[in-house]
């Protein structure tokens, strides 16, 4: 980041701090394991860094997204990839809606147990019907007395497996035909406990950050009372977009700041590794794409802190958070690359842990968003060229 204050730069150190107690061998034990970060949550919980972007007066530092990615950026570059942001991210932009359009008793209710660490929450949204086309879901929540019952199936439900609250969109109306209403209408938002008598959790194998539990969640007949519903009853769409921008960024500065430790390593290798007399970062070949890297990371950098700004000045900031995605995502993919490539046969090895970066890495790919969604957003929105899908 840069333009960088004394109360950022002290953000950064106070992170630092707890991210150097959390070594290599930590977070290869727990993405081995398949095992919670537990030890690490709570320490970033026990310094108040769960709450950077929570209300004051609910125990937060009322920060906003910039500081939020100072933390995230700076937990994502020490080792730990997308299992140590992960464990931690929902808390930096999940509860915008709750905290934009919540009421003042249910934000004194749940802010200070998210704060505090004590809750945890799981985002329901993506189903499988569904995927990206949000307006699709079918998990539906039937009015009944003092509440809601709701039924359905969500997919790649983060955390699930260790948390106690999970915020969830479901229908309250039936999706309008083509041409006769808006389909973003009829969704409402609930932020209640995660009832397991009433929620089946199936962990989902998958190809990295094995630390943070991945899930397909079966709803059955869920209770949820009036109390626990965001807003109104079908403005849930409308109330979820105003945590899309801020996870965008947040996602941004994580591939970011796993590039960079990516390139931190791979460069320290080309330094200290000899072959036929001369270091191996002596060679244009091995240089010149390790510069190359640097080049992107510092360029998607720029254009997260652009869309940070604009969000923490109420201004809007849609197509430069989405770019920031798509250009993060993509330099710290291609950093992590090629220090595999620079690593030659040692990059492939566990010993070195690059391989599990490249492995952590590869979901900001691919979540929440697409480069096609974004690239569709962009050229509707900003180049007004007709809507291609």
């Amino acid at each position: 980041m840069f333009n960088l204050n004394e109360d950022h730069r002290a953000i950064i150190d106070g992170v630092t701090a707890i991210c150097r107690r959390f070594g290599d061998d930590y977070w290869a034990k727990c993405d081995n394991e398949e095992r919670f970060p537990e030890e690490f949550r709570q320490a970033m919980a026990q310094d108040g860094w769960l709450g950077v972007t929570m209300p004051e007066q609910y125990g937060g530092a009322q920060l906003g997204i910039k500081e939020a990615s100072l933390v995230m950026h700076t937990v994502a570059s020490y080792g730990g990839g997308m299992s140590a942001t992960s464990c931690i991210h929902m808390n930096m932009f999940g509860p915008h809606p709750m905290v934009i359009h919540g009421t003042d008793a249910q934000k004194a209710r749940w802010i200070p147990q998210l704060v505090s660490g004590a809750d945890r929450v799981c985002f329901g949204v993506t189903e499988p019907d569904a995927g990206l086309d949000t307006t699709s879901i079918k998990t539906f929540a039937t009015k009944v007395d003092g509440g809601y019952s709701v039924t359905g199936r969500k997919m790649w439900t983060s955390t699930a497996q260790v948390a106690n609250k999970i915020l969830l969109l479901t229908r309250t109306a039936t999706k309008p035909e083509k041409g006769k209403g808006k389909s973003t209408e009829g969704m409402t938002l609930f932020y209640t406990d995660l009832d397991r008598t009433k929620v089946e959790v199936r962990r989902i194998p998958k190809h990295g950050r094995a630390a943070v539990d991945s899930n397909a969640v079966f709803i059955d007949n869920l209770f949820i009372p009036e109390e626990d519903r965001i807003g109104e009853e079908g403005r849930g769409f409308h109330y979820l977009l105003d945590g899309l921008n801020p996870e965008r960024v947040l996602i941004a500065v994580e591939a970011i700041g796993i590039g960079q430790d990516a390139l931190r390593r791979a460069t320290t290798y080309a330094r200290e590794r000899v072959v036929f007399g001369r270091p191996i970062g002596k060679n244009q070949g091995i240089q010149h794409p390790l510069a190359e890297c640097w080049v992107q990371l510092e360029a998607a950098m720029l254009m997260a802190e652009r869309a940070a700004d604009l969000y923490d000045a109420g201004l809007p900031c849609g197509a430069e958070a989405n770019a920031a995605k798509l250009l993060g995502s993509r330099a710290g993919y291609q950093a992590c690359q090629q220090a595999i490539f620079t690593h030659g046969g040692m990059g492939y090895a566990k010993e070195f842990h690059i391989e599990r970066l490249l492995r952590e890495v590869l979901m900001t790919r691919i979540a929440p968003i697409t480069d096609q969604m974004i690239l569709n957003f962009i050229g509707e929105k900003v180049l007004e060229l007709p809507k291609s899908y």
